[in-house]
């Protein structure tokens, strides 16, 4: 069986409409990982179900008058919530396990028409003034019934809190997390003085008390005698405490002799001397595991996780993701974990993903997602840990190439919308994938509820000038494609695989960035960017002496007085930066990029409001502007 099923109301950040819960979220039998930024709601989801079905570890969890919604900016007395409800939904029962619930289960249909078992339970809360009453029920109707200690002892996870301290859960103490863990191992489960360990224990409290007593095995008197002294001027004093009526006695053992007390006793730990608290984590990891792999065992075997990076470097997460998706594979293991870490998004697969976003969740399987099965394929092998940033962005600029991915947030920063001040993520997705990537943020189901993340999309128009056609007679340039069909339906052609819901596409109105930029008010600039990145590229020093640089300006002069001579066109100086010097001399497209914003820089330090203007009032830049709008104000 597994959690297949969560509903909120009122709870925390999720709160309800008209008896609709706050929050409605699915999980996947295996593998669940909760991302988000901070504020979320992750960690609200995994107390939810930890507050209805408890924790293996018995914590003492109470419901507090903080867990009653209160809207955003409301005063605490009259608006918080006075009830709470929260329902989890178990499914795939074995008939084996169906057994343990059978007073407390439910029929439904499944997918296949066929009738399945179901266990509906929920959790309920009022309070009053600051008295908090609560139950937890099971059943198939709304009010349901108590459940057995039994089966609620079925019903426990295994909770892993954030920022855990392994260590001390791994040292010996009562009621251990090591003890309680051992305990229900079937290693150790029902047995008690046959076992090995009790018998170890026993034998060795008996040679400690004949140490105590000063005699060997066979009663003779030991050489050492301190032990007997040591041990006779303890209980000379208890006597004298205790008085005549209550005597004392005391004996020194190892443990008291059973099997419970003796677990309570061992300590886990790594063979290394002083394990950092990664490597302990791992161990921590590793032992809670036993738990949920138990074969025997007929309740839930299902882990909650917050922050299941904690305390580890990359690479051991992404050993650790990589690990535990292949265990839960064909098992009846099922984890629910959360996380910060864009590298372990990165490598967790995308039906896996559930984004908290918005006081909402939003599960990334194929039956919530526009994606196909092709482009789930596709994003397993290239969604690494900087494309994975978009999960936890607050809006997504996605690119084809490197000179807009190195430019935009310089442009972003002089039109004053600093993408990290809005949250924004530039994503580098390459030529052709923007479908693919685009449909991670459109949902099956958009009346459930749209994913909050306005999405832009930037693209050339590819549309070559007529002056190509010197270079190239058979190629298809403007004129031609104006014949077959006009600018704007090829445009809206484009737009149109792309746009929807928070999701839009932005079209260069020419051919390429580069080009856009020389038609328009920083042409100069470019045509500066573009000679100096021709000499670092040729050179091994990291920038340009002086020197070079009054070459470049006296170059620049020299070809603006030619031009002006022969009434030079600006879509022929355009051209001739972006064609003759750009590709005919292949000058690498990111090294123009970063010569560009550092020139950018340099002026907006000089004058930003100037700056700022020519860039706003640049046609050729107007789509690279409004995707800038659209990703930080969602268009306004």
């Amino acid at each position: 069986m597994y959690l297949a099923e969560l509903k909120i109301w009122n709870f925390r950040k999720f709160s309800s409409n008209e008896n609709e819960p706050g929050l409605a979220l699915n999980f996947t039998p295996g593998l669940n990982l909760l991302v988000g930024e901070n504020n979320s709601g992750k960690t609200a989801i995994v107390d939810a179900i930890k507050y209805t079905i408890h924790t293996q570890s018995y914590e003492n969890i109470r419901i507090e008058n903080e867990d009653f919604h209160l809207p955003v900016g409301e005063t605490e007395e009259t608006n918080r919530a006075t009830e709470l409800r929260v329902e989890c939904v178990f499914k795939g029962f074995s008939d084996v396990e169906a057994k343990n619930f059978l007073e407390w289960l439910g029929m439904e249909k499944n997918d296949q028409d066929k009738y399945e078992y179901y266990l509906k339970v929920f959790l309920t809360a009022k309070r009053n003034n600051n008295t908090i009453y609560y139950d937890i029920k099971a059943g198939p109707d709304h009010e349901g019934k108590q459940l057995s200690g039994e089966a609620r002892n079925l019903l426990r996870s295994t909770y892993l809190k954030p920022l855990r301290d392994a260590e001390k859960e791994m040292s010996p103490r009562r009621n251990s997390r090591l003890a309680q863990i051992l305990t229900s191992h079937d290693a150790f489960k029902g047995k008690e003085e046959e076992h090995y360990i009790f018998e170890t224990i026993k034998e060795a409290n008996e040679k400690i008390q004949r140490y105590f007593k000063g005699i060997d095995q066979d009663g003779a008197p030991l050489p050492d005698q301190e032990g007997k002294k040591l041990l006779e001027e303890i209980n000379d004093y208890l006597e004298e405490f205790g008085g005549i009526n209550n005597k004392l006695h005391s004996n020194f053992t190892l443990a008291r002799l059973n099997l419970k007390n003796i677990l309570e006793r061992l300590n886990l730990e790594m063979t290394e001397n002083k394990s950092g608290l990664g490597s302990q984590n791992l161990l921590f990891i590793a032992t809670e595991l036993l738990l949920l792999k138990r074969d025997s065992y007929q309740g839930l075997k299902l882990a909650l996780v917050e922050e299941i990076e904690a305390h580890l470097h990359v690479q051991a997460q992404i050993r650790l993701i990589d690990f535990l998706q292949e265990e839960v594979k064909g098992s009846d293991v099922q984890l629910i974990m959360t996380s910060h870490s864009t590298d372990l998004a990165s490598k967790v697969r995308l039906e896996n993903f559930i984004i908290c976003k918005d006081d909402k969740a939003f599960p990334m399987g194929q039956n919530y997602t526009n994606l196909n099965k092709g482009d789930y394929l596709f994003l397993e092998r290239f969604l690494d840990s900087t494309k994975a940033n978009l999960f936890f962005a607050q809006g997504v600029i996605m690119v084809e190439g490197d000179s807009e991915n190195l430019l935009l947030p310089t442009i972003a920063d002089i039109i004053e919308k600093p993408f990290s001040k809005y949250g924004v993520t530039v994503v580098n997705v390459g030529n052709t994938a923007f479908l693919r990537y685009s449909r991670i943020f459109k949902r099956k189901h958009p009346e459930h509820g749209l994913l909050n993340i306005p999405v832009a999309a930037i693209t050339d128009n590819d549309i070559k000038p007529d002056l190509y056609k010197e270079k190239d007679p058979h190629v298809n340039t403007k004129s031609d494609l104006e014949k077959v069909k006009t600018i704007e339906q090829r445009r809206a052609d484009k737009s149109n695989n792309i746009d929807g819901q928070n999701v839009k596409l932005f079209i260069s109105p020419d051919w390429t960035l580069e080009y856009d930029i020389a038609l328009g008010t920083l042409q100069k600039e470019l045509l500066k960017a573009v000679l100096r990145a021709e000499k670092i590229g040729n050179s091994d020093a990291i920038g340009l002496t002086p020197k070079k640089e009054q070459q470049i300006s006296k170059e620049i002069d020299e070809l603006y007085k030619e031009w002006d001579k022969k009434n030079t066109t600006n879509e022929e100086k355009a051209f001739y930066i972006y064609y003759d010097l750009v590709l005919e001399k292949k000058i690498s497209k990111a090294i123009i990029a970063q010569c560009l914003a550092e020139i950018l820089e340099e002026l907006k330090e000089k004058d930003p409001d100037v700056l700022k203007s020519k860039l706003l009032s640049d046609p050729q830049l107007q789509y690279i502007v409004s995707a800038i709008n659209h990703a930080t104000t969602g268009g306004e």
